[in-house]
């Protein structure tokens, strides 16, 4: 794969009474950490869309909660859930029990229920978790759980009526997410879209839709620019006015400005939007262009050939925040551009050269007549990496389970075709096939390859530069060769980024003034924790979740596996200067986000300061023997 070169130096593109049983009784029993049922009975979900939805509804809730209160692997492949709050109990068949938390379940049924009672469906179990959880909440997750299971209905059934993938390879990558995070209680939550705008606006619908345009003032326009062509600065106003084209009806003077239609609809009736429209420092130009389509994240677009991604605001609240860019992060982005462009960029290359950030180098955004940021507007311009013949892919649509348009891979193999399976797996089976291989085998050396390719290079700029990424999954890109095996990486997220406080003085001397405007220093014990969580939990940990769960490889094998390669990096020069590596060896627990606590809370995920945004709880540690 030849994925073309973020911007250079220069910034150039180039069923009976549960025992009501504590935590820590619970944490004293014991089970095989991979107890799985026969084979074929974990089959995949070949139910119809919203009966597919509700079990995957279902499974979500219960790894959150098994997860976030410490529950072992029952002896008898039955879990037992006290709910003392409501009098009650849940049995839940274990199918798969995960070392790394990707467990599988069947249906919960209420102890005590007659046999021929239904089973617990995901609404019921979440307002039955509800009322385990703290005050906070109101009934807000039941609502968004019910909202999550509903669109994730939908995304099923249109995707198995049209399952043919478009040509552009990246964009198809980002649209694959069907399912979402399985540690998320909503992974599919969009409070606020109708039908209609859903079926626009989601990347699980292949939507498409034309931006809208404002024309800014130049009084009131905030921006800043990195990005380079030629060595030669190009302001962020150049380059959204490329990108709208040369009909765009602007003013002389002003500058264009990218909306999302949605968030462009619901602004207009805020009343520092209003006053600025009214005055005519903000016109409204309505809007125009070709078609963008939504990435995973669902407001950051893409289309293709373009030399930039657009990160746009969307006041809609996305799993746990109302997803509108805030001023730090645009200064983040802009300013982790211009740290690698210290030269620190030519030493990462030199080292990894498959992996990169895709930079977030320009920023366009509206200030009021008092200089004083308008919420809403703000936009980061994003460099666009790819070709349509890339192979990136979100690691997070990788592993997620979707409908095929080819279930031969499995049908010899199985005895039946699919209905759903994830593009890892088709992976997998197609290495399989093509080297005569078996598939654990050829599981065993992707996640290896995985790890120098994607997962080293992380933790070499925490060694070298003392900045961690919030390389979770969807964060993630891992760019596949011509046969499908990890060829290298990229990381996205101007939110992402945590400079170590131990280290401000060599930052600081590589770029003067980092992190006055940007709020991304933080204690090396916040970095530490961060860095152990999204890397190695969500991402490494999650990948060999998956790799189990979906009965490609042995989950304990490639756990040793990883251990071998973090006992390499904290034996190594490195040591001294990321402690997170040795700490995943030898620490028995971990820090780990808890997703549905945070949501229970009613936090958003998107406020306050880094280190207080999302509630963590503490788990067994699945590294440490």
């Amino acid at each position: 794969m030849n994925a073309t070169p973020a911007p250079d130096e220069h910034g150039e593109s180039g069923s009976r009474a549960p025992v009501a049983e504590s935590v820590p009784q619970q944490r004293r029993r014991h089970a095989d950490p991979a107890r799985r049922t026969e084979p074929g009975a974990d089959a995949p979900d070949d139910r119809e869309p919203g009966a597919a939805a509700q079990a995957a509804a279902v499974e979500n809730l219960l790894r959150c909660w098994v997860r976030e209160t410490g529950l072992r692997a029952p002896a008898d492949g039955t879990l037992r859930i006290a709910l003392p709050a409501s009098g009650a109990g849940l049995l839940v068949p274990v199918r798969y029990w995960s070392p790394t938390g990707w467990h599988r379940f069947g249906p919960p049924r209420l102890a005590g229920a007659p046999e021929t009672a239904p089973p617990v469906d995901a609404v019921t179990l979440a307002a039955l978790l509800t009322r385990e959880g703290p005050a906070a909440d109101d009934g807000d997750l039941v609502a968004r759980v019910a909202d999550s299971l509903r669109r994730t209905a939908t995304f099923i059934r249109d995707r198995r009526e049209h399952p043919v993938d478009g040509p552009d390879l990246f964009l198809n990558a980002e649209q694959a997410l069907l399912l979402g995070h399985p540690l998320h209680p909503t992974p599919k939550s969009r409070e606020g879209l109708t039908e209609a705008e859903a079926a626009l606006y989601s990347p699980e619908s292949r939507g498409a839709f034309p931006l809208h345009w404002m024309a800014v003032a130049p009084a009131l326009l905030a921006t800043d620019s990195a990005w380079t062509e030629r060595g030669r600065p190009v302001p962020a106003g150049r380059l959204t006015r490329h990108l709208a084209g040369a009909a765009l009806p602007l003013p002389d003077g002003h500058t264009a400005l990218p909306l999302h239609p949605w968030q462009a609809r619901e602004v207009r009736h805020r009343p520092a939007v209003a006053a600025l429209l009214d005055s005519g420092l903000l016109r409204d130009l309505g809007p125009h262009g070709p078609a963008w389509h939504p990435t995973s994240s669902v407001r950051t677009v893409h289309r293709g050939g373009a030399p930039a991604m657009l990160k746009l605001s969307l006041g809609l609240r996305i799993t746990n925040s109302r997803r509108e860019n805030l001023r730090k992060e645009l200064r983040r982005g802009v300013e982790v551009h211009r740290l690698l462009r210290t030269g620190l960029s030519r030493q990462w290359a030199a080292v990894h050269p498959g992996f990169d950030i895709v930079r977030d180098p320009a920023w366009l955004a509206v200030d009021d007549p008092d200089g004083r940021p308008v919420p809403g507007l703000d936009v980061v311009i994003r460099h666009n990496p790819f070709t349509p013949a890339d192979d990136a892919c979100c690691l997070a649509g990788l592993v997620s389970p979707r409908p095929l348009a080819e279930p031969a891979l499995y049908a010899a193999a199985e005895g039946q075709p699919p209905a759903m399976r994830s593009r890892l797996s088709v992976l997998v089976a197609r290495l399989a096939v093509r080297t005569g291989r078996p598939r654990a085998a050829v599981a065993t050396e992707w996640f290896l390859r995985y790890l120098e390719q994607v997962v080293r290079p992380v933790f070499w700029l925490d060694a070298e530069a003392g900045v961690a990424l919030e390389a979770h999954q969807q964060n993630t890109l891992v760019l596949l060769d011509g046969d499908g095996w990890p060829a290298g990486g990229r990381y996205r997220d101007n939110q992402g980024y945590y400079f170590r406080d131990s280290r401000r003085a060599e930052l600081a001397a590589r770029l003067p003034g980092i992190g006055e405007h940007s709020d991304t220093f933080v204690a090396d014990e916040v970095a530490d924790e961060r860095l152990a969580y999204y890397l190695a939990v969500n991402n490494a940990l999650g990948l060999i979740g998956a790799f189990g769960s979906q009965h490609l490889a042995d989950e304990r094998l490639l756990l040793a596996a990883f251990r071998r390669f973090l006992a390499g990096l904290a034996t190594g020069p490195a040591a001294l200067r990321t402690p997170v590596p040795g700490r995943l060896l030898d620490s028995p627990t971990l820090r780990c986000k808890a997703n549905l606590l945070t949501r229970l809370h009613g936090m958003d995920e998107l406020v306050g300061p880094v280190d207080t945004q999302s509630v963590y709880v503490t788990i067994d540690n699945p590294l440490h023997p």
